[in-house]
């Protein structure tokens, strides 16, 4: 398959896949800087669906906080919120599939948070029962309120929070560096099996269960739900959360405002969010073929 260059609006013929589910991420990949799907995208989403194919919305974000990306799209597939660590059926009360971080890996993590030289640099978020716990309202978290539509409950000290563990645990900087830094630290520390450690968008670091990413996630969508194979599958994310996903699906795509390790791992690049690359990459493979 052809590789789009990025911010390019000129598509040239790939190679086309039997596609029977399409699963996108929302921040940065079906929704920009207005924090809604443009009509074009939506258009394209649609125009998939009357060929028979499934969508399903597969976001880093709260269950609460994607539904209505879920219902804008008309899925009829489970949502999968924080990276699939929640899969749940809108309209039931309780998760179908959940998975939370094991309060001792939490209570380290907030032990590396809460370092001196970290603490006051760092706006530190435990998401429990699909509730937004935080120490207190940082310019950073009250921006990400209003993005997700959630309204943060400030507890002073996390451990409160603990006689129920966290389905994520998030930390929040405008220091890209650091976030970096965080990442690369805490992966050293602890091992794969002992938690999930990745990046939604440069300024965000994300720990989820260790049995927990978004290819885990669409395979279950896939092979367990539908009795799909991953060569029916079409993934579109834009950022490091969304690698398994892309890595999972007979077609991945990076969207072109993906950082580069991920546009190298996908199959194809499509133009960036702003230019509405979902809906070329639903036209390039699903709706030309």
């Amino acid at each position: 398959m052809e590789k789009l260059k990025k911010g390019a609006v000129t598509m040239q013929q790939s190679v086309k896949s039997d596609i029977r589910l399409l699963a996108l991420d929302i921040d940065g990949t079906i929704a920009g800087k207005s924090n809604d799907i443009r009509e074009p995208v939506l258009g394209a989403i649609r125009a998939a669906q009357k060929k028979g194919v499934q969508v399903a919305i597969v976001t880093g974000r709260m269950f609460r906080s994607a539904l209505r990306f879920h219902q804008q799209v008309k899925s009829t597939l489970p949502l999968v919120a924080y990276q699939g660590a929640w899969v749940q059926t809108p309209g039931t009360e309780k998760p179908d599939r959940h998975w939370s971080v094991p309060k001792e890996q939490v209570l380290s993590l907030l032990d590396y948070f809460e370092q001196p030289h970290l603490r006051s640099l760092l706006s530190v978020h435990f998401y429990i029962n699909d509730e937004l716990y935080v120490r207190e309202i940082t310019p950073e978290t009250k921006a990400y309120a209003e993005r997700s539509g959630i309204q943060p409950i400030a507890v002073g000290d996390l451990r409160r929070t603990l006689s129920t563990e966290p389905t994520k645990v998030l930390a929040l900087s405008d220091d890209i560096d650091l976030i970096d830094h965080l990442l690369g630290s805490l992966q050293a520390q602890h091992t794969p099996a002992e938690l999930y450690l990745t990046k939604s968008v440069a300024t965000f670091f994300e720990a989820t269960n260790p049995a927990v990413n978004k290819g885990a996630a669409v395979r279950y969508l896939a092979e367990d739900l539908l009795g799909l194979k991953a060569e029916n599958v079409m993934a579109i994310g834009d950022n490091f959360n969304d690698v398994e996903m892309i890595e999972y699906a007979g077609v991945g795509v990076a969207m072109g405002n993906a950082p580069e390790a991920v546009q190298a791992i996908a199959s194809w690049v499509a133009p960036t969010v702003e230019m509405d690359g979902a809906a070329a990459a639903i036209e390039e493979f699903v709706l030309q073929s």
